[in-house]
């Protein structure tokens, strides 16, 4: 588990964009259970490609896309570990990987970008297919 001082630059990076942070596995499994429409949900990580990548073509995404989620939410994975958990449960069979990002649709997984997908991409390029993603789905 990371010190909470480590990572709270990391998660402000999401939440000063309107992200909610949900730390616990009911919080999880009560957004995704309660909240109807689409729901974007970042699994958060302090790795270099969450830095340089995943929070920043998220972030580009979010403020350039016609088309949002209605719902904008995030865990973080070696710190909140059992909300990390629960969210997981919602993204099999995908396997668990950090950062990665899912959109949800009236809590059903519609659409997930996996680590392998983000590692090595610049931020416009995840930015670029977060807004065709949310075109066609938001």
């Amino acid at each position: 588990m990371y010190p909470e001082q480590l990572v709270a630059p990391m998660r402000e990076d999401l939440v000063e964009i309107g992200f909610n942070e949900l730390k616990t596995p009911e919080q999880v499994e009560a957004h995704l259970e309660d909240h109807k429409g689409t729901t974007l949900m970042v699994i958060n990580s302090v790795c270099g490609c969450a830095a340089g990548a995943a929070r920043p073509g998220v972030k580009l995404a979010v403020s350039r896309s016609t088309k949002r989620p209605d719902h904008l939410v995030t865990v973080f994975a070696g710190v909140d570990m059992e909300a990390t958990a629960k969210a997981r449960e919602y993204t099999a069979p995908y396997p668990p990987s950090s950062p990665s990002i899912a959109l949800f649709k009236d809590g059903e997984l519609i659409h997930f970008i996996e680590r392998h997908h983000i590692e090595g991409r610049p931020a416009v390029m995840i930015a670029d297919h977060l807004v065709e993603v949310f075109d066609e789905y938001c």
